[in-house]
């Protein structure tokens, strides 16, 4: 094999998963060790600068990095804990929200507005896409002006999550720091038209409205029972904003995904004795979370599955049940599933109300269709994934009005992306040249033994976050049931991080091939041998390295013409190589990733980017 230069950024990817599984590029690792030390507001700081709303997310987040988290890796593969059956990532999302819930007033180390630069831009809608846009705007001197139907900003965070998992005093916390950065908030002032928009003269216009439609099912009854069948979405913010506060004894909720979860627990606080959530999907194959699901069966509600819905039963317009037909998944030799009658009597449920959260799909009967604007045949804008940018070349999209409804951290993470796309639009670059990230290297060695981090490995299975009891929190919507971490939980859940952004890195030319570090190594994964093909080198290391997702790391020839060959896949980062090294020829260095956003760092130097 080559030589790994691991100081490129694609190395640095296969290694900190975390940072590169989270679409914010959020630096896990570093916060993480704040928050260890007690510097909270340094930890909230970190996640401000990425993911924008760190108590939101610490509480929301669909968390794309725990899986990644290679604690759960080495704790498989024998690691630090060998006797557990079920490996568990760090909770990463929990961490976060410590690091909100025990900061100091960080509104000192805020932005401010920028020297106006005479340029002006509207956001549609005042969602997480649209507030991140104005986020990383404003300090830039661009007037800002955010436009929202609703009287408060939030966009979905505030109208559909339920209060019992996102208290307002939160939301209103954090998207005030960005309408306090100077942000024109226009609430309660809808967008009838894009044209007129337009006309007004904006250099730029970020469409950030969400997916506002929630579909909806034409079964028979459904028009005769009406009064009691309910979007999803709309029943959600309905209850947000105090127009609904009780629902009937008897619910079903159609829908597997995570407003479905939503609903049913909101009806189980509104009054619902009997809920049940009912899905045509397998268990597995739900599209809600898995924390989500464990959430909703810990409260009591049953998900059945396999159940196709036939007909809304109902007397003189009162439903009163609905029945369904059982399927069965079946698999072409193409592996596409599709749902097969299993031949068995349908099957009745009595109800009083159903709750249809069956999907969501945009609407955009604000943009007239004569204006230049491409859409595709599902009603999405055409957009280059790379930019946001639409066929109008002044117009923008970002959050569920993009591509489909995602989650919070996605709308961040497309915020950075269009308003990088935008500022270099309006200093009149190529907006597919996409900056790089910067990448420093620092070693934390502080003598021969000792590290700048603490690299102790903690054999802790994953701590649990703490649950209002059940009588209070059933009892009120507004009750929130998960109560986070306390802080000694907090730095004992922070020591279970693999520091996996403090790498080891070796040193050629000052190996003398004693093979210490190979006998010291708590998981095998250093070796000395042969070089050879990638295929062939793999299963002859001293722990054969069979996880082909994780890149090797290979040095060039030693004295003896031998190779170090490191398996990433299931080191610990604890440093014992480097500590029993004679010659100094292993050291220990943290990678810091910083991800440019707009500003002066997406200006000059760039190389064309290509969506993933």
């Amino acid at each position: 094999m080559q030589p790994t230069d691991i100081r490129k950024p694609e190395y640095f990817h296969k290694v900190v998963d975390c940072q590169w599984a989270c679409p914010a590029h959020t630096p896990v690792p570093e916060y993480i060790r704040l928050i260890a030390a007690g510097r909270y507001s340094d930890a909230y700081m970190v996640n401000w600068e990425s993911n924008v709303f760190p108590g939101i997310l610490g509480r929301t987040c669909d968390r794309p990095c725990e899986p990644a988290c290679r604690r759960g890796r080495v704790e498989e593969n024998n690691g630090c804990v060998p006797d557990k059956s079920r490996p568990e990532p760090v909770a990463i999302c929990r961490l976060k929200r410590v690091a909100a819930d025990h900061k100091d007033d960080i509104r000192g180390r805020l932005p401010k507005p920028g020297k106006p630069n005479g340029r002006r831009m509207a956001c549609i809608g005042a969602g997480p896409a649209s507030l991140t846009v104005a986020r990383d705007l404003v300090p830039l001197g661009y007037h800002v002006t955010v436009f929202d139907s609703d009287a408060k900003g939030g966009g979905f965070m505030r109208t559909q999550v339920p209060r019992f998992r996102l208290p307002e005093a939160v939301i209103d916390e954090e998207v005030g720091y960005i309408l306090d950065l100077g942000v024109d908030f226009r609430g309660g002032q809808r967008v009838d038209s894009l044209k007129a928009l337009l006309a007004e003269g904006f250099d730029a216009v970020f469409v950030g409205c969400g997916a506002p439609r929630g579909r909806d099912l034409d079964l028979p009854g459904r028009r005769e029972a009406a009064a009691h069948i309910h979007i999803g979405i709309d029943w959600l913010a309905s209850v947000s904003f105090g127009h609904v506060d009780t629902i009937g004894k008897r619910v079903i909720v159609l829908g597997g995904g995570n407003t479905a979860m939503d609903c049913c627990r909101s009806a189980r606080r509104l009054g619902g004795e009997d809920v049940k959530v009912i899905v045509r999907s397998g268990f597995e194959e739900m599209k809600a979370s898995p924390w989500e699901k464990e959430d909703a069966q810990h409260e009591g509600i049953p998900i059945l599955n396999y159940l196709v819905p036939v007909a809304f039963e109902h007397e003189d317009g009162r439903l009163t049940g609905m029945r369904f037909q059982s399927v069965r998944a079946e698999r072409d030799a193409q592996g596409r599933r599709t749902l097969v009658p299993t031949g068995e009597p349908e099957q009745r449920f009595d109800c009083d109300a159903v709750l249809i959260a069956v999907g969501q799909e945009n609407a955009f009967p604000w943009i007239e269709r004569d204006l230049g604007l491409d859409f595709d045949r599902h009603g999405l804008p055409v957009l280059d994934k790379v930019t946001l940018q639409s066929t109008i070349p002044n117009v923008f999209f970002g959050g569920d009005a993009a591509f489909g409804p995602k989650n919070i951290i996605w709308a961040v993470a497309h915020g950075h992306d269009a308003a990088i796309s935008i500022d270099k639009l309006l200093n009149g670059e190529d907006i597919r040249e996409r900056p790089d990230p910067l990448l420093r290297m620092t070693s934390q060695k502080m003598g021969i033994h000792e590290w700048s981090y603490d690299n102790d490995i903690s054999p802790e299975e994953r701590h649990k976050v703490p649950w209002a009891a059940a009588e209070k929190a059933l009892k009120s919507i507004k009750v929130e049931v998960e109560l986070g971490f306390d802080v000694a939980s907090a730095w004992q859940e922070a020591q279970r991080c693999l520091n996996c952004d403090v790498q080891t890195v070796f040193a050629r030319n000052l190996c003398i091939e004693c093979d210490a570090c190979v006998d010291i190594c708590p998981m095998d994964c250093i070796s000395f041998t042969a070089n050879g093909d990638e295929a062939e080198l793999r299963p002859r290391l001293q722990a054969p390295a069979l996880n082909l997702t994780q890149d090797l790391y290979v040095s060039d020839a030693l004295k003896t013409g031998r190779v170090m060959v490191k398996d990433e896949d299931v080191c610990l980062h604890c440093g014992l190589c480097a500590e029993r090294c004679p010659t100094g020829a292993w050291d220990m260095q943290k990678f810091l990733i910083e991800m440019t956003h707009a500003g002066p760092g997406c200006h000059g130097k760039a190389v064309k980017r290509e969506a993933a």
